[in-house]
């Protein structure tokens, strides 16, 4: 996938700020730690577009990349940070929820560190993405941090825990390496071209 373009477009606290065209959008979710940012720089082959903080859990907003000027990477707020307070973590799933609610993303991207076991908050993101209807795509980071062999139990265990369905896709990838990262891309652009 060649990149032409990519830039920061707006970062919404509510439908009002989404942006008006009926361009497609992606959306990108996972726990506060997993690498988010740092993963859609990569696939963007930026460094800087989606900012990388050396503490979880700094995104606030719904923030809004317009791609080639044809489509949207949408990053939401990591969930499972301890330290965000009761009344911010309402604020958020609030915020959230009108978003994944809008009938908006054409497709949704849940990120899980391949090291780990999805836990709870893991499941229930999966889980609603299902309930909205999103075809997911289970992007499974950190990969260069195992063996091959590695790889292949942690997808076993993976699997087994959160259960896709036979629409969605589990890959793992890597920041690192870039391992299967045109094959990430083609999955996202059928769901565009299909959308």
């Amino acid at each position: 996938m060649k990149i032409t373009s990519a830039e920061f477009i707006i970062s919404a606290v509510d439908s009002d700020n989404y942006p008006k065209d009926d361009l497609p959008q992606i959306v990108f979710s996972g726990r506060s730690n997993v690498g988010k940012s740092s993963f859609i720089n990569s696939l963007l082959n930026q460094k800087k577009i989606a900012k990388v903080s050396q503490t979880p859990g700094k995104t606030r907003l719904i923030n809004f990349f317009l791609i080639n000027k044809k489509f949207y990477f949408v990053d939401i707020p990591g969930y499972g940070y301890a330290k965000v307070n009761q009344a911010e973590m309402v604020k958020f799933a609030t915020m959230i929820d009108e978003y994944l609610q809008s009938g908006l993303p054409s497709l949704a991207i849940l990120l899980l560190d391949i090291r780990r076991t999805p836990n709870e908050d893991d499941l229930l993101m999966y889980d609603y993405f299902k309930s909205c209807g999103f075809k997911i795509l289970i992007a499974l980071t950190k990969a260069d941090k195992l063996s091959k062999n590695k790889i292949i139990k942690q997808k076993q265990i993976i699997e087994k825990n959160i259960k896709p369905r036979v629409q969605d896709t589990m890959i793992e990838y890597s920041i690192e390496t870039k391992i299967n990262h045109e094959l990430i891309w083609n999955i996202i652009l059928n769901q565009i071209n299909e959308g």
